[in-house]
Order: C-alpha cells, then sequence, then structure tokens
C-alpha cells in the first residue's frame, strides 16, 4: 500500500474512532429525551388542563452533561518568552479546545491559525490534556497571541495535529 493510502486511512480511521463514542453519546441521549417525553405525556388519565396547570411543578433540571471534548493537536515545541510559555503551554500538551475551535472544526489547525489572527493581543482560552503521575489533567489556560514577543508567528508554539 502506498504512503499516502495508508497515511489517508490512518486519518479516517482515527476520525472515526473520534465520530464512534460521539454517535454514541447522541444514542444515549435522545433516549434519555425520549423516555422524558413519555413521562411527561403519559400524566395522570381522566385530569383536566386546568387540574395539572393549578399544580406547582416540582421538578428539576436534570444535572448537565458533562461534555467530553477530545484531543485535535499536540504541543510539540514551545519557545522561551513566548505568549505560549507564558500562558502555561509545555511540550506534550494535548489541546482539546483553542478558543472556539475543537476536534470537529479545526480543519487540519486551519481555523486554529484565524483564531489567533482574530484574537490578536486578546486572550484566548485554551483547553489542554497534560500528563501529571500516572494520569492526565485537563487545564483551562488564557494565552494571548501577540507579534511583539521576539520570535516567529504570534504564539511561540508548534502544534501538531492528531
Amino acid at each position: 500500500m502506498p504512503w499516502v493510502c495508508r497515511a489517508a486511512h490512518s486519518e479516517v480511521r482515527t476520525t472515526r474512532a473520534r465520530i464512534i463514542p460521539l454517535v454514541n453519546d447522541l444514542k444515549a441521549l435522545m433516549g434519555e429525551i425520549e423516555a422524558a417525553l413519555h413521562a411527561h405525556h403519559a400524566g395522570p388519565a381522566g385530569s383536566s388542563a386546568a387540574a395539572v396547570s393549578a399544580t406547582p411543578s416540582t421538578r428539576t433540571a436534570p444535572p448537565p452533561t458533562p461534555v467530553i471534548e477530545a484531543v485535535f493537536a499536540v504541543v510539540n515545541n514551545v519557545f522561551p518568552s513566548s505568549p505560549a510559555e507564558e500562558a502555561g503551554l509545555k511540550p506534550g500538551d494535548k489541546v482539546k479546545r483553542f478558543g472556539s475551535v475543537g476536534a470537529l472544526n479545526h480543519e487540519k489547525l486551519a481555523k486554529v491559525a484565524t483564531e489567533v489572527q482574530q484574537h490578536e493581543n486578546r486572550v484566548i482560552s485554551v483547553l489542554v490534556s497534560r500528563a501529571f503521575g500516572d494520569g492526565e489533567q485537563d487545564l483551562e489556560l488564557s494565552l494571548t497571541p501577540r507579534r511583539d514577543w521576539g520570535g516567529r508567528g504570534m504564539l511561540g508554539c508548534h502544534l501538531l495535529p492528531l
């Protein structure tokens, strides 16, 4: 198999691996919504609309489902005195969110470049996963892209797409 085909095959496999858990989560949520709708519409038989509306509702909203964000890039290197270093980025950090850019919309990191250009001298929230001991921990960092830091680019780090 030519190298190009293997690379494309690997990218397809990686993308499918990211999509499958999201589809499973969607199916589970749709099942919960369907069950809640059935429960809501299966109210007491023979009750009038006036009786139902006169009863105060004591339901509370279900707790929000945590959003699981997939990693889409890894920090390859960080230059000294750069905006990336000042924000706390370290080589090996796995990027889960870069401003409004995530695993589903980064377009081979093109959207990251756009986000950086649109936020020159303004803070961008960056969610990374960093290895700690035997596990990993998510960290929310504040990165301010700027040209005047003394090096190439506005970040001072190199990101590799996954």
